[in-house]
């Protein structure tokens, strides 16, 4: 199945519907298996399902899944890469080719061109991050379609566009910069390319933020109001210059003087293991352990990274272990099975979760090892399934591009090389941690997504 470009991101299930419905936990990932999900996609209908697997791989035993998967990579060798982000359960991470966050591993996987199939066992969202960026040959599968994200389900492009055209009725929207987070659906990266505005990580919001700031007056930031927050509040901005966006109430619950007066509107969203922790759970820790380090996921709520003592991405979560003594006591504010194997890798340090009634991301956790060895399987007889396509067709109007910068550079960005510029001077595209080179399209690095598309290399 594929879908116009305005719909543009599609969950293509290739196996029988499911008879009977299968409801998740409410907040993560809400939507009957079997069933329609109104789309983020402009409003079409779009099926996110996952059928039942063969009672072959449910009733597997443990050593009987290792062998089928082991067999399986054996058989496909190079052509398949298998992706595993963060926050996966171990019993996947261990035949995973490469782990790491969901745009670093979309960068790996367009990096390695050899690979026909890659599995990424996250959520639908880092699905449709690989294909955008991975070349056309390349098939992106997620095991199982219901793995969604409680956080990017909280921001639809139909609720996005809806809130843009209310902004519209009351302010100089041409003034309005949005950014996304990259923990959202390829609908809105595409919507903020057309609106000049930009993609983020956690690791750059703040030189996006920045950026954004230099080109309008405002930013619309979505769907973590988290990040927003403690990145706005870190750029210098005070609360008072914040105002909370939610989709669900006239003009996001705000007042038009309420709207005018705040520099940065924040999307009511929030990510479902992140926002279970509180300052109070930093004050137990710290009785406990004096001299211990806490550490916090910008996800996370304001009063939390307040009182922890670093801050910083899951990447620099890591790094941070890594160069904490051996001795220390380190609670860490972000999803369970990567604290669990930063504790099992650094044994010689007592790492533990900030929140003692543990939480894993339960959407992620959809993804186990029945699942990974019944989509390998179809693979080597030559079947894809659970295939995740973004229509790459060139709209009659402006279209979304991504600069796909090298690995070391954590830059995300809408290319609007052959678009007329919204805003701002030609040079004024977003910036990365290496800095753009205007007219390059390059990022300082190796843009890769502008040349399997087409068209002119230089960024405006």
């Amino acid at each position: 199945m594929r879908l116009d470009w305005q719909r543009l991101a599609v969950l293509v299930p290739r196996r029988h519907i499911r008879s009977e419905t299968d409801i998740p936990v409410q907040g993560d990932q809400a939507v009957r298996t079997g069933q329609s999900e109104r789309s983020a996609l402009g409003g079409l209908s779009m099926l996110r399902m996952q059928p039942p697997i063969p009672d072959r791989y449910v009733d597997a035993t443990p050593g009987e899944l290792a062998e089928w998967i082991a067999a399986a990579k054996a058989t496909l060798g190079d052509r398949l890469f298998i992706l595993g982000h963060h926050y996966q359960r171990d019993e996947v991470m261990r035949w995973a080719d490469a782990r790491g966050d969901s745009f670093r591993l979309s960068q790996l996987a367009a990096d390695n061109a050899d690979a026909d199939f890659i599995v990424f066992c996250g959520v639908h969202f880092m699905a449709e991050s690989a294909d955008i960026l991975t070349a056309a040959h390349q098939q992106v599968v997620l095991p199982d379609l219901n793995a969604g994200c409680s956080m990017a389900d909280m921001a639809d492009i139909d609720a996005v566009e809806e809130a843009w055209e209310a902004l519209e009725d009351v302010i100089d929207i041409e003034r309005v910069v949005p950014v996304t987070y990259m923990n959202s659906s390829a609908a809105l990266k595409a919507f903020v390319g057309r609106a000049g505005g930009a993609v983020c990580t956690s690791t750059n919001a703040r030189a996006v933020l920045e950026w954004a700031m230099g080109r309008g007056d405002k930013v619309l930031f979505f769907p973590d109001q988290h990040l927003g927050r403690n990145t706005g509040l870190a750029m210098g901005y005070g609360h008072d210059d914040m105002a909370v966006w939610d989709p669900r109430r006239h003009l996001g619950g705000l007042s038009e003087a309420d709207c005018k007066a705040a520099t940065l509107l924040l999307w009511k969203g929030h990510c479902s293991v992140h926002q279970r922790f509180t300052p109070a759970q930093v004050e137990a820790f710290r009785s406990a352990h004096p001299d211990g380090i806490v550490l916090a996921h910008p996800e996370a709520p304001y009063e939390v990274c307040q009182a922890a003592d670093q801050v910083g991405s899951t990447d620099a979560i890591i790094k941070a272990v890594d160069a904490a003594p051996p001795g220390s006591v380190i609670a860490v504010a972000t999803e369970i099975h990567l604290v669990q194997r930063l504790a099992a890798e650094h044994p010689d340090r007592t790492v533990v979760s900030l929140d003692p009634i543990v939480c894993p991301c339960s959407t992620m956790f959809r993804i186990d090892a029945p699942h990974l060895a019944w989509v390998l399987e179809h693979l080597v007889e030559g079947d894809v399934v659970n295939h995740i396509t973004v229509d790459e067709r060139r709209p009659a109007g402006p279209r979304w591009r991504w600069n796909a910068c090298s690995p070391s550079c954590s830059g995300v960005a809408p290319r609007r090389s052959w678009l007329p510029p919204r805003r701002g001077p030609p040079s004024a595209a977003p910036p990365t941690d290496r800095g753009w080179a205007p007219g390059s399209g390059r990022c300082g690095c190796r843009g890769r997504l502008g040349h399997q598309l087409g068209g002119p290399s230089a960024t405006t």
